[in-house]
């Protein structure tokens, strides 16, 4: 494989190729017309669709044909993956293809949840004990209810939690960084590079760390970041926390980057921001059902511009200065 080949590539765009190939394999001629404008599009789209096809070969070879093994269990789908993943991250250090190496870049979790919402999609959901689940774009969780407790797992993505009277087994949504034990509340729990941020809106919540002795409360109208080992400061609540769940994304003071990484959360393909207007300052509520229309209300406030090369690749950048 070519040096070219071989670098890695964004998170964004192995997602859009991920969903790629389940989209092609329905075999509707007008998608492979979009597929084909999409990998032409860049020479990243290009190469993330080469190593994802080394992957794919990778897996069939090992494990047989894709469509026999999507017969299996659940746990068996599972427990196969995660055994190939050794023989991958062998080959991923041979031929430098980094970006497979755990679920962050290979989220199979999300694609075998019991729930899960597409880039761009949020969807509401009433448990069979009454609580109501607000999933976000790009969310996955399973429920695991039992005569004991009242589990949800939340493997990707942002949920809104509303949790039903009358059910005295505890409720508790848990992810890879700890659990998170509901008091009689309404709270929002969202996945993050760093941790898992818990976020009250009424009541209170209990939260523990998956490796540490020690459990915190946290109030109405409180946030805090939980790591694997323990908690980052408590502070309060965002601005406009829930506003997603309107269809809105409110930011206070926020860094440009900052807005833009979340807006990018709503649409396929790649959002950047150009580094030297990444720390910019930006207050106001921004569409997410339309993320072109939220870039565009960038304009009359800052010194900025969008370059669109393709729907599937957009870069806001400094404005060029007027001739």
């Amino acid at each position: 494989m070519s040096p070219v080949s071989s670098k890695p590539v964004s998170a964004p765009v192995l997602d859009a190729a991920i969903a790629w190939q389940l989209t092609l394999d329905a075999g509707n001629p007008v998608d492979r017309e979009e597929f084909a404008k999409w990998h032409a599009a860049h020479e990243e789209h290009a190469r993330a669709w080469r190593q994802l096809g080394l992957l794919d070969a990778r897996f069939s070879a090992a494990s047989g044909p894709a469509r026999a093994a999507l017969l299996q269990s659940r746990e068996s789908i599972r427990r196969q993956v995660r055994k190939l993943g050794s023989g991958v991250a062998s080959i991923v250090a041979v031929i430098g293809l980094a970006l497979f190496v755990g679920d962050r870049y290979l989220p199979l979790d999300y694609w075998l949840a019991d729930q899960r919402t597409a880039t761009g999609e949020q969807r509401t959901l009433r448990l069979s004990d009454g609580t109501l689940v607000n999933l976000n774009t790009h969310s996955a969780m399973d429920v695991r209810f039992d005569e004991k407790q009242r589990l949800i797992i939340l493997q990707e993505g942002e949920i809104l939690v509303e949790t039903g009277h009358g059910d005295t087994r505890p409720f508790i949504v848990e992810t890879r960084e700890g659990s998170m034990r509901a008091l009689g509340t309404r709270f929002l729990v969202k996945r993050e590079d760093e941790g898992t941020r818990l976020s009250v809106l009424q009541s209170a919540v209990a939260a523990h760390p998956q490796s540490s002795p020690e459990e915190q409360i946290l109030r109405e109208g409180q946030q805090v970041l939980m790591r694997n080992n323990g908690f980052d400061p408590i502070i309060a609540l965002n601005l406009g926390a829930d506003a997603w769940t309107r269809g809105m994304l409110v930011v206070d003071n926020a860094r440009l980057v900052d807005l833009i990484k979340e807006l990018g959360r709503y649409r396929r393909g790649h959002l950047g921001v150009a580094p030297e207007i990444a720390d910019l300052r930006i207050t106001g509520s921004f569409p997410l059902h339309d993320t072109d229309l939220a870039l565009s209300a960038l304009l009359p406030t800052l010194p900025v511009q969008i370059e669109q090369h393709t729907p599937w690749w957009v870069t806001v950048v400094k404005a060029q200065a007027k001739p």
